[in-house]
């Protein structure tokens, strides 16, 4: 384990910090070249398999373009429940995990869920697990990122509805949910320059950005919609980027919902809003 701890750190260190290097040679070890918890906590020596060597010096050399560890596992862990990730989606935020758990403890009964701009699945397919009466539909306007929801959805044994749509251009029809959640993109463009380059360069920015100019673009779109798609007594759910979290109650507010709640994450930062259609 030592020599190759050290073949890691001399790959990484100049690209991460060393907290950044201990849990990503932690990664790699464990998770991506099979090594036990056992031998590597206790630092055994490992040979490696020629196979083997030519995995960690690919991953390696990702790494230090700084795409993300979990585009290269090809995995992401969320709610308990392993998705598959491409850079056709979004790697699975801890905070979106805190939405879940809120609508899974508000909204056991359900009967009908939609999750708009669904991306890996990660939210659909994680309720569809946890809410097995509830009949699960999830939109995405990409194709690609549908194909791996998809395969999510096959690989946790669920079975949600997908369907392509582009919420800012669709017409309701008369089906109606009891919830709707949504997580769609609301960092501005002028946001951009802060972000971390293992975000900014790898994951996709139709998921990610608005214009500056409207920062409550799907809010406003889906909140509209959400007037004709939402049952009586219906539920929205909204992740949202916490510089606007005045403005979406405000706007929720103006349209007519009520009981309007927002909650912080775990970071303690405004994360989520759940609104009432009367």
């Amino acid at each position: 384990m030592k020599q190759l701890a050290k073949t890691i750190n001399e790959a990484l260190s100049p690209h991460y910090t060393q907290g950044e290097v201990s849990a990503l040679a932690r990664i790699i070890a464990t998770e991506l070249l099979g090594i036990s918890q056992t031998t590597y906590y206790l630092k055994d020596e490992v040979t490696l398999t020629t196979a083997e060597k030519e995995k960690l010096t690919d991953a390696l050399t990702r790494l230090q373009k700084e795409e993300p560890i979990q585009y290269i596992l090809g995995y992401s862990d969320f709610c308990g429940l392993r998705f598959k990730v491409t850079p056709a989606v979004l790697i699975p935020r801890p905070e979106t995990s805190e939405l879940v758990e809120w609508i899974k403890t508000e909204c056991g009964t359900a009967k009908k869920l939609l999750d708009i701009g669904t991306g890996s699945g990660c939210i659909a397919v994680s309720l569809a697990k946890q809410l097995p009466h509830t009949n699960v539909t999830a939109w995405d306007i990409s194709p690609a990122a549908l194909e791996v929801a998809q395969e999510n959805n096959h690989a946790n044994g669920c079975n949600v509805q997908f369907e392509q749509h582009d919420i800012l251009t669709y017409t309701p029809v008369t089906e109606q949910f009891d919830i709707i959640v949504s997580n769609p993109p609301y960092i501005k463009e002028s946001e951009k320059e802060a972000m971390e380059n293992n975000v900014l360069l790898w994951e996709p920015h139709l998921a990610l950005f608005i214009p500056n100019d409207t920062p409550l673009l799907f809010y406003c779109a889906i909140a509209q919609k959400a007037l004709t798609m939402l049952s009586t007594g219906g539920k929205l759910f909204f992740e949202i980027n916490r510089e606007h979290s005045a403005e979406v109650m405000a706007m929720l507010q103006q349209m007519g919902y009520r009981d309007i709640t927002l909650r912080k994450d775990f970071a303690h930062n405004d994360r989520m809003i759940k609104a009432v259609k009367d």
